[in-house]
Formats: structure tokens, C-alpha cells, sequence
């Protein structure tokens, strides 16, 4: 990649980073390109030298993150763990990016309605899939005597709903570090579930 590439892309990456924050704070209704370009110091014309709408954004930001959970999930489901630790990875994984991606996991969690409509359906369909194979793995966890025998759509829930709760700790003095946050997650979501 040479210099304007990588000058483009960076550009790029800001404009997304940006619109990130902006998003999970206004909302994606309530933000507008003018409102991004300011908050970036450049011309609003400018904005569409890297990308061609407000709408491309949200989908970039979402598909991004969205790829992501997909990605960790083709894995954890190639390697030969048992169920538990399969949810304990899960768990670490969204609780991570809930601490290190706040802001475009928000935007997925919260603004995903916002997608066009083709993006929309596409996009809650594999929300779908990957909400049914974490319940898989619960089941599988069940059915093999790991894991208590909870209803898998509940505990799924808990732990995306626990996760989202994280945006908390964002908003307070964060007196817990990142890691005990993290342990403290996985301790408590597999401690309900464990046999």
C-alpha cells in the first residue's frame, strides 16, 4: 500500500471511529454528515472523497463488528473444546469487545434497525444464526452433562444482555480494571450454568 493509500485509509478509519461515537451518543437518526465533518475539522464535501453516505457508514461500522463475533464463532466451533469452554470464549469475547469496541459494538447492538432495507433483513438474519448456534452449544453443553439444564435461549440472552451492561462501566469511574471486569464475567455467567 503506498503513502495515499495508507492516507486514505487512516482518513477512512477516523471518519468510521468517529461516526462510531457519534452514533452511540446521538443516535444514528439524530447524526448527520455535517455534524461528522465538524467533529472530524474537515469541509462536509470532503467526507464523500471517502465514503458515499450515512448509511455506508452504519453498515461498515456494523458489518465490521458483525464479521468479527461471526469470525470467533467459525473458530471456537473448529477446535475441539468442550461446550463450556466454548461459552466461556464467547463470553470473554463480547466482553471484550464490549470494553475495547464500545463504541461500534454499541452502534451494532443499538442502531442496526437503522440499516437499509436489504442490509436490515441480511443483517438480522444472521443475528438469527448466530443467536441459534450459541444456543447449539449450549445445548450441546447440556445434553452432555456440562451445563445445568437451562433453557439455551435464556442463557444465551443472559449473556448478551449481561455484556450490554457493560456500557455502565464505561459511563462511571471505572474503579474495576478491564480484566477484573472480564474474569468477574466469566465467573458469574458460567457459575449459573455450570453443572
Amino acid at each position: 500500500m503506498d503513502t495515499v493509500d495508507r492516507k486514505r485509509s487512516a482518513k477512512k478509519e477516523l471518519i468510521l471511529k468517529t461516526a462510531a461515537t457519534m452514533f452511540r451518543e446521538r443516535g444514528f437518526a439524530a447524526s448527520s454528515m455535517r455534524d461528522l465533518a465538524e467533529k472530524i475539522g474537515i469541509e462536509a464535501a470532503s467526507l464523500y472523497n471517502h465514503i458515499q453516505s450515512k448509511a455506508q457508514i452504519l453498515e461498515e461500522i456494523i458489518t465490521g463488528v458483525a464479521e468479527l463475533c461471526k469470525n470467533h464463532l467459525i473458530n471456537i466451533d473448529k477446535n475441539n473444546s468442550t461446550s463450556l469452554q466454548k461459552i466461556e470464549s464467547l463470553i470473554r469475547f463480547h466482553t471484550n469487545m464490549m470494553i475495547h469496541h464500545f463504541e461500534e459494538y454499541s452502534v451494532m447492538v443499538n442502531e442496526w434497525m437503522h440499516l437499509e432495507k436489504d442490509k436490515l433483513n441480511l443483517f438480522a438474519q444472521a443475528r438469527r444464526e448466530y443467536v441459534k448456534r450459541m444456543e447449539a452449544i449450549v445445548q450441546e453443553g447440556i445434553d452432555k452433562g456440562e451445563l445445568k439444564p437451562i433453557m439455551p435461549y435464556v442463557v444465551v440472552l443472559n449473556i448478551l444482555s449481561a455484556v450490554r451492561g457493560l456500557e455502565f462501566w464505561h459511563r462511571s469511574a471505572k474503579s474495576h480494571s478491564a480484566k477484573e471486569i472480564e474474569e468477574n464475567m466469566v465467573a458469574h455467567l458460567i457459575g449459573g450454568i455450570k453443572r
